[in-house]
């Protein structure tokens, strides 16, 4: 196969375009938030310490030198509150207390100043859209019955029919069926319904009471007089519904692109939810250092995103457009190109993420054929397979991709290690919602919950000290352990430890993106600071320069002309510019 040369002199040309870059505001131009490279610890899976084989924060700090070696700023928890853990702790039932499985306060303290130690900031996940069914507050509202304000903190209405026998609206949940389930009242009788846009035992709050917004901004103080650097915020996008709850067939879609529509459903991105972020940005401007609040916001388009982000409201919000964008050069360039421009423009930085706990892991998604759409779940009677070869090997190329880019990129578990879907997980042992609500139609995400392998040799692969898990780990985790990877050149965890070491370096994350011309449709060419990020997506192997210096290369050149170097197919290099 001829290779496809560079084209153009060496260094390349630059687009007309100008130069991306995320501009400044009154928020602080050298916020630690701005650049940060973050890694999403999933507590149930990240490490176990009492072998109860449910991960705990014990294990978790006994664990944090791996995050500071591995060279991330900042970890995000998923919730550890207590929780009967209908939806894997997103029900919560006390937002100021640690589910016994996973510790005490006094262990969350206890990582908390082990994370200042190795100069690790901490954010926490905040569920404000709804709380658990066994909370305090759903409990006196079943007990106090139509009209109190116990019931006005959540959203409870009278069924439509001529005995309000009908759910008082067309909703679905997120996790399948019904959005709306019908209580028992005081006295025995049918009575109201509750909204739940998630699980049965997830009742959503109503946003338009002013105790509710009292709540949470004490529940934001408890944790930052704790000492947290902030909050990623679950459903950011949903805490404010249309007024009168109108009908919307369409249902409530919230895990895949959707479609842009002209006006947003009446159960996501309504305009009260923007108060509320401002008011949440006042209490964290309380505390000295750059606190920082992160919008889990599935909204489309880019623009309506960038809304969350203004100066006076959140600092960040996941780029769900990057994550489902597919493996094409073009794809790839336009959505870093109108993320750089719309976040820019209202001074924010934007963020990349390509794996988190609700999506098939990027190593097995990639490994799927170009252009399928995004699945939820894979098992081993899905149509389509995953190529693991092909999938890993986009996945090193995609992350050293990510990691060029300017601000601030997210890491979920795991990935660092090249971890894959486990697809072969027996329905009996699923957990997700999604799997029992939707019947099994949608399979859900525990397949990238799978707890986490540091030792191959060890009970559990090193998990804990027993070979408890509380979802089964695949055999084929063991070669992708931790102790296997360490200190091995080329291994995908010492690929990640150099780029997000030369990131550092380089100031990738706080560069200037510029597109280079000159590539072929199949390239993705750019320099970011002083290094330049080449990206071969195609099917042909493009020569480099004679001269050029490889930085770090997410698999392996090849040599043409007889001492020429050489990028293959989906394979990411960062050559000194």
């Amino acid at each position: 196969m001829c290779p496809t040369p560079w084209r153009g002199s060496y260094p390349w040309s630059v687009t007309t375009l100008d130069s991306l870059s995320p501009a400044l505001d009154d928020r602080s131009a050298t916020a630690w938030w701005r650049d940060a490279v973050i890694y999403q610890v999933y507590p149930l899976s990240f490490a176990d310490s009492d072998g109860d084989g449910v991960g705990d924060l014990p294990g978790i700090t006994a664990r944090l030198d791996h995050l500071a070696e591995l060279g991330v700023d900042a970890i995000w928890l998923s919730p550890f509150y207590v929780s009967p853990r209908a939806d894997a702790g997103y029900d919560v039932a006390d937002y100021r207390d640690i589910d016994p499985v996973f510790g005490t306060l006094a262990d969350a303290d206890a990582m908390l100043a082990r994370a200042r130690e190795l100069g690790l900031r901490v954010l926490v996940d905040l569920v404000p859209n709804h709380t658990s069914d066994e909370h305090a507050w759903f409990r006196a509202a079943l007990g106090a019955g139509r009209g109190t304000p116990e019931r006005a903190r959540y959203i409870f209405r009278e069924g439509r029919g001529e005995d309000g026998e009908q759910p008082p609206n067309d909703w679905g949940s997120v996790f399948g069926g019904p959005a709306w389930t019908r209580v028992t009242e005081p006295d025995g009788s049918p009575g109201q319904w509750y909204l739940h846009l998630f699980d049965v035992k997830q009742p959503d709050l109503d946003w338009s009471n002013p105790e509710v917004w009292e709540e949470f901004r004490s529940v934001l103080r408890f944790w930052l007089d704790r000492g947290v650097d902030g909050f990623r915020v679950d459903v950011a996008h949903g805490l404010v519904k249309a007024p009168g709850l109108p009908d919307w067939s369409e249902g409530p879609r919230m895990l895949d692109s959707g479609v842009a529509q002209d006006a947003p459903p009446p159960m996501w991105d309504q305009e009260g939810v923007h108060e509320i972020y401002r008011d949440w940005h006042a209490v964290l401007a309380e505390y000295d250092g750059d606190r920082a609040l992160v919008a889990e916001a599935w909204v489309q388009p880019l623009a309506r995103l960038a809304r969350y982000v203004r100066p006076d409201e959140m600092h960040q919000a996941f780029n769900f457009d990057f994550l489902l964008s597919p493996w094409r050069a073009e794809d790839l360039r336009t959505v870093v190109t109108d993320s750089l421009r719309e976040m820019g423009a209202v001074g924010a930085p934007a963020t990349w993420v390509l794996s988190n706990h609700d999506v098939v892991r990027h190593t097995s998604r990639l490994g799927l054929p170009v252009g399928t759409p995004k699945p939820n779940g894979i098992n081993r009677d899905s149509a389509v397979q995953p190529d693991d070869e092909v999938g890993l090997r986009r996945a090193r190329a995609a992350t050293l991709l990510m990691l060029a880019l300017p601000g601030s990129s997210y890491l979920f578990q795991g990935e660092e290690l090249g971890l894959p879907e486990h697809v072969a997980l027996d329905n009996d042992v699923r957990q997700d919602p999604t799997f029992v609500r939707s019947e099994g139609l949608e399979l859900g995400r525990d397949g990238c919950r799978v707890p986490l392998p540091w030792d191959h040799a060890a009970p559990a692969f090193g998990f804990g000290p027993s070979e408890r898990t509380w979802l089964p780990q695949p055999e084929s985790f063991a070669r992708h352990a931790a102790d296997l990877q360490r200190g091995v050149p080329g291994s995908t965890l010492e690929l990640y430890r150099a780029a997000l070491r030369l990131r550092r370096d380089l100031g990738l994350g706080a560069g200037e993106l510029q597109w280079l011309d000159g590539y072929g449709e199949d390239v993705v060419a750019f320099r970011s600071a002083t290094t330049t990020v080449v990206a071969n997506l195609g099917a042909e192997t493009m020569a480099l320069p004679r001269d050029a210096e490889v930085l770090v290369v997410s698999g392996d050149l090849v040599t043409v002309d007889g001492d020429r170097s050489a990028v293959p197919s989906d394979t990411t290099v960062w050559l000194r510019a």
